[in-house]
């Protein structure tokens, strides 16, 4: 007898359809598993025998095969469990198997027959809301599946509640969707004394989402500003946290179905590998720039980091998307990301300071910062010097204005954004750019000016033109002139 039951492989946030055909035929006592299963896979056939046995079922004395079709697709990951489960249960006649054509299972088995936690369970559900079928997943996913809409969803603690279920003999309960968790409040801008050029570039950066680098003495309050950011940028909208919460799902972080508002923000440590950054992996990842997607990258001490370990990031930053291919698999994860990066300005970290000089200038500054390479440089837009901070400064009163103040402007800005189409001003690109962008004659003579003398590439053209246009929009102007031009081009003069 041939039971089927479905399920899915995961390729990126992309979920394909698996037949989990369950053959049992005369031969010599054997358990086949084929069609391309990697290890967790193929142990599957230990963890189900196992949760069989919990429930006192013995495997026939026969030859039984399960293939994973399409068998030249590479399955990975623990999830087959329980679709390979009630394919031989249905096979064994133990459950209808007439009932298992409506139903996606994804779970993974515990040996006592518990069904447990497995990654992908949004990315599974919203598959099946788009093939018109139901979702079998983990009692604690359960309010994660339910977040996509009109798919019937049964969420089973164990293997015997589920085959009640099925049986009609219990009912299992329907499981409630999971919080939409408010937006995390990062630090306080009143926490940081002085240093008002460098809050003025984190504000324009939230307004318009453009990369930012932040360079100055240790000590000086950079990491502290940077951590400041997550507390002014606007909330993801509700498609914005769904996308999130995808990548989250296949990563595994999604925790209770938990959707949160709050943009991502990850700061990986600078000792970060190139697949822990951009993602891959012997079971393709996502990585940091894709746990990041639509939120903040935080990269403090970044000539410490390996330089190609940066340069994996330049066309991420350039095209919202990091490309990952295998010899068996092709993936693609979303990585539309904020840069926020920080540095010394040299390997001591104090070339400039007027108390503690740097004892090998210039060539210190020279070889720390030729750690950087130019292309990656060209794809911030605002750079900007974070002074050393006196022990005067810091017996000052907190500043009157803080991050709900900046937030309102930011709030407001990205609000004219959203009206041209656009999630920011950082996306503007082509006719709209040009529309949206364009400088008056005074702003546009000095615009030309400065890339002639800066020897601004194009790419750097570009950007100047979306922060002065992210720049007027905190202003309220309707057009661009020659003060946001200038004020634009104030933080991209230290990369000459």
């Amino acid at each position: 007898m041939v039971a089927l039951a479905r399920t899915v492989a995961y390729l990126g946030l992309e979920a394909r359809s698996v037949e989990v055909q369950c053959h049992i035929g005369p031969g010599l006592p054997r358990f086949n598993l084929v069609g391309l299963p990697d290890k967790a896979v193929s142990e599957s056939r230990e963890r189900v025998q196992a949760a069989l046995a919990a429930m006192g079922l013995a495997l026939p004395p026969k030859r039984i095969t399960v293939n994973l079709s399409p068998a030249d697709l590479p399955k990975d990951g623990s999830h087959y469990d329980l679709p390979i489960a009630l394919a031989l249960l249905a096979a064994m006649g133990v459950t209808d198997a007439e009932q298992l054509n409506d139903w996606i299972a994804v779970g993974e088995l515990a040996l006592d027959g518990r069904v447990v936690a497995s990654p992908g369970v949004l990315i599974a559900a919203l598959h099946a809301s788009t093939v018109g079928a139901g979702l079998i997943c983990p009692a604690e996913q359960g309010p994660e599946a339910r977040w996509a809409s009109g798919v019937p969803v049964l969420a089973p603690r164990d293997l015997p509640s589920l085959l009640g279920h099925l049986k009609g003999s219990l009912v299992l309960p329907e499981p409630p969707r999971g919080d939409v968790a408010d937006a995390a409040q990062g630090n306080d801008l009143r926490q940081v004394k002085g240093q008002e050029t460098a809050k003025r570039a984190l504000e324009i950066a939230a307004a318009g989402g453009h990369n930012l680098m932040m360079v100055g003495p240790p000590g000086s309050g950079k990491s502290l500003l940077a951590s400041c950011l997550p507390g002014i940028l606007p909330p993801l909208t509700p498609p914005e946290a769904l996308e999130v919460s995808m990548v989250q799902s296949v990563a595994g972080t999604l925790e209770a179905g938990r959707i949160s508002r709050a943009r991502p923000f990850r700061a990986p440590h600078h000792s970060a590998s190139m697949a822990a950054l951009t993602g891959g992996g012997l079971k393709v990842r996502p990585g940091e720039v894709s746990l990041a997607h639509l939120g903040v990258l935080f990269l403090d001490e970044l000539p410490e980091f390996q330089r190609p370990v940066l340069d994996s990031l330049r066309q991420p930053l350039e095209t919202g998307t990091v490309d990952i291919a295998r010899a068996n698999a092709h993936v693609t994860f979303p990585a539309r990301v904020q840069l926020v990066a920080a540095m010394n300005p040299c390997r001591c970290g104090y070339a400039g300071d007027p108390v503690r000089n740097c004892n090998k200038y210039p060539r210190c500054i020279g070889d720390y910062q030729a750690r950087l390479s130019g292309p990656l440089l060209d794809r911030i837009d605002l750079h900007v010097h974070v002074g050393a901070v006196s022990a005067l400064d810091m017996t000052l009163p907190p500043p009157a204005e803080g991050s709900a103040e900046v937030a309102a402007r930011v709030a407001a800005a990205r609000a004219r954004q959203t009206e041209r189409g656009v999630r920011s001003n950082a996306e503007l690109e082509g006719e709209s750019l040009d529309h949206y962008a364009a400088p008056d004659e005074a702003g546009r003579k000095l615009l030309l000016q400065a890339a002639e003398k800066l020897r601004l590439s194009a790419r750097g053209y570009t950007r100047m033109l979306r922060v002065s246009r992210t720049v007027a929009d905190l202003a309220g102007a309707e057009s661009v002139g020659r003060s946001h031009i200038a004020e634009a081009l104030s933080y991209r003069l230290m990369t000459g």
